[in-house]
């Protein structure tokens, strides 16, 4: 490791933010947009933990009610049009089928099941009919819903979302919430922050922050050099996501009673299993849930598991006996059974859930919790625990909240109503773009150009520029991937590696083989 240069930059930033995930690049956005300097650290690439490894929805959470968790889903219901708003090209509505059997249980340890079992103990841990429909109608009420249609029941015996499954399925009910491109949803943010004025550095791990002459001095390390830097901040961030505790005790040499349970959520892809556009919502007799998920036009998501994780630092990976529960879970639904041989491709993140002593990963709480780390009246530390997708924008929010103390010119809240990049079109307008797109480019077919939209939006116009046939869009990569593309996520997305391209930036690594991998690899290191 060469030896830092010991002198912080000239001008401290105002804050400085230790992560480069949802919440970090969301927090990045909304203090860069206020006026704030700023700059990010992010040890690998932006999104390369948990934030690219979600279920890809922007939800309430259906199952939270059942655990009380009332508050969390109210907001989340609130943030799923106002996001939708912002960025329809990497969000839009889905509809969600839950099939209905006698059979369904709760988990043991809901508050929902302790309550019902202690009035109606002839239940027998049974989820009943009318407590679903009850929850589904709190679901499309408790949000001030506009845009997205609410429940309806469906007969499965003639809906064509009955015909992948079992027919002892006979009942459904159909509710909405939103997908979400995740690991493109935190880029946007970090893209417009840069956008804004901060300073954004991936593969710079920060090794040491401490607090020197009221401020805070931070020294990072650039993974792939060696070589390390010192700035200096007026606040300092902790967004670190799994490693938030890591960094409390090992680089801010810092003790806190407050914990994180870590928790790995994996999904499998396998081959399209259903014609529809819809999704599944699916109930074990064990009480959990998963979804199976229409997933890039020509396969099926299913997930996801909860199952206790170690340490950060290990892998996160879908295990066997994770690939076989999920496909053994999905034939219970499907008339086709599900089997391992089917999986193309798995993926597993680490959810870092706010310790709240809750008795299983399940039942751990999704809601985040921020805390200022001591009494300090100047350089403050903010610590982010917990958090989930669809509240980001809310969680920067109030985070930027707790810092305003010691800011106190900083401007007011600003991001509610305000596009991502590219996201400046009616949630209702995909199709004519679509039609823009193609106009402009005849070049493209249908699905080229609806992938471009739904990465790019309106920035496809300025990413494509004057091309007029595939030709004039430099090295083919492979599929429908071309050196302007990639050359635009290199230089105006963070963009370094080919991971980072085809399977953070879009999902083209679905599509490319070993060879066409390594001339993107070759490409981008020359």
């Amino acid at each position: 490791m060469k030896t830092p240069d010991t002198t912080p930059q000239t001008t401290p930033y105002d804050l400085f933010i230790i992560g480069g995930g949802i919440n970090g690049c969301g927090i990045a956005r909304d203090a860069a947009g206020r006026g704030m300097s700023v700059a990010l650290a992010e040890m690998n690439d932006l999104a390369s933990a948990t934030s690219s490894a979600s279920t890809k929805l922007f939800h309430g959470g259906l199952r939270y009610l059942e655990y009380f968790e009332f508050r969390l889903v109210r907001e989340a219901l609130k943030e799923r049009e106002t996001l939708l708003r912002a960025m329809p090209h990497i969000s839009w509505p889905m509809r969600f089928v839950l099939p209905y059997h006698k059979d369904m249980r709760f988990e043991n340890d809901t508050p929902t099941s302790k309550l019902l079992s202690f009035v109606m103990p002839w239940m027998k841990g049974r989820r009943p009919a009318w407590l679903i429909r009850l929850g589904l109608f709190m679901y499309d009420h408790m949000g001030h819903r506009k845009i997205l249609p609410g429940t309806r029941t469906l007969d499965l015996t003639i809906d064509p979302a009955g015909a992948p499954l079992n027919p002892k399925f006979r009942k459904a009910y159909e509710y909405s919430d939103c997908w979400v491109e995740d690991s493109r949803l935190v880029t946007l943010n970090a893209v417009d922050a840069a956008n804004r004025g901060a300073q954004i550095m991936t593969r710079a791990k920060v090794i040491k922050a401490e607090r020197v002459n009221d401020l805070w001095q931070i020294t990072t390390e650039n993974t792939r050099t060696g070589e390390t830097e010192i700035h200096s901040a007026r606040a300092l961030i902790n967004a670190g996501g799994p490693w938030v505790k890591d960094l409390l005790t090992g680089p801010l040499n810092l003790q806190t009673r407050q914990s994180i349970r870590l928790v790995r959520g994996s999904h499998i892809i396998v081959p399209r299993l259903f014609d529809h556009d819809r999704a599944y919502f699916f109930q074990g007799t064990d009480g959990r849930i998963i979804f199976a998920i229409p997933y890039e036009t020509d396969f099926t998501l299913i997930g996801t598991t909860d199952a206790p994780h170690n340490h950060a630092d290990d892998p996160a990976v879908c295990t066997p006996q994770e690939q076989e529960y999920l496909c053994a879970f999905a034939s219970n639904y499907f008339k086709q059974p599900v089997t391992t041989d089917q999986i193309v491709w798995t993926y597993s993140g680490v959810r870092p859930l706010y310790d709240d002593g809750a008795s299983s990963a399940t039942a751990a709480t999704r809601d985040y919790v921020i805390t200022l780390a001591d009494e300090s009246p100047v350089a403050p530390l903010l610590n982010i625990f917990g958090g989930k997708i669809t509240t980001y924008r809310k969680l920067a929010e109030t985070s930027l909240g707790k810092l305003a103390p010691f800011f106190p010119d900083m401007p007011g809240k600003w991001t509610e109503g305000v596009p991502l990049p590219g996201g400046d079109f009616p949630v209702d307008g995909v199709d004519n773009l679509l039609a823009d797109i193609r106009k402009r480019y005849p070049f493209l077919d249908k699905k080229w150009a609806k992938r471009l939209l739904r990465a790019y939006g309106t920035d496809v116009f300025d990413m494509m520029g004057d091309a007029s046939s595939p030709n004039s869009l430099g090295q083919h990569f492979g599929w429908n991937l071309y050196a302007r593309e990639v050359d635009w996520l290199r230089n105006r997305e963070f963009a370094i590696s080919a991971d980072d391209i085809l399977w953070r930036r879009s999902k083209i690594g679905l599509r490319l083989n070993e060879q066409e991998t390594k001339t993107l690899s070759d490409y981008l290191s020359a």
